[in-house]
């Protein structure tokens, strides 16, 4: 397991027995023959953690690579696309208990699974390696803002919230 010590003010750890697509923050890990998806706690906590969720497609529906699958509700409104192409189904427990994806993502938190089309050896590796997820992390705006400083580090944040008088520069 790789740790982050401070990612916008939290400690967050990315397994490093998993693949990223690293554009929406999902890890996915073979089981069988089918790629389980679910977010990364750096997600969640970019993300503002996931309050609610809903389906976009029908359980076992193909869908292609960049499809929007799922539907959540965090600090924002969030579409989910299929990271790889296949036959989808989902967690359904999460329809009941959606905080199980903020208190158990690596596990009991998972999103949704995919039996790919074609090779899952070829899927899988299509998805970023941990350490390239991690690169990425140190290049975000919660590994540029490790304290969780309110307004984020970006010049054009800290002109915001200095506007506003959120933010002491």
């Amino acid at each position: 397991m790789a740790t982050i010590e401070k990612f916008l003010g939290r400690r967050v750890e990315i397994p490093e027995d998993r693949r990223y697509d690293v554009k929406q923050g999902l890890w996915g890990r073979c089981v069988d023959r089918t790629i389980v998806f679910g977010l990364t706690e750096p997600a969640l906590v970019l993300y503002g953690g996931v309050k609610d969720i809903d389906w976009l497609v029908d359980e076992d529906q193909p869908v292609r690579k960049g499809d929007a699958a799922l539907f959540a509700i965090t600090g924002k409104i969030l579409y989910l696309e299929a990271p790889i192409s296949g036959s989808i189904q989902f967690n359904k427990i999460l329809k009941g208990n959606p905080s199980l994806i903020q208190t158990d993502p690596y596990k009991d938190g998972w999103l949704f699974l995919i039996q790919p089309v074609g090779g899952i050896d070829e899927a899988y590796q299509s998805l970023a390696s941990p350490d390239d997820y991690l690169e990425h992390l140190r290049r975000s705006e919660g590994g540029k803002n490790p304290e969780g400083v309110k307004g984020g580090v970006s010049g054009m944040c800290k002109a915001v919230y200095s506007g506003i008088g959120e933010q002491t520069i």
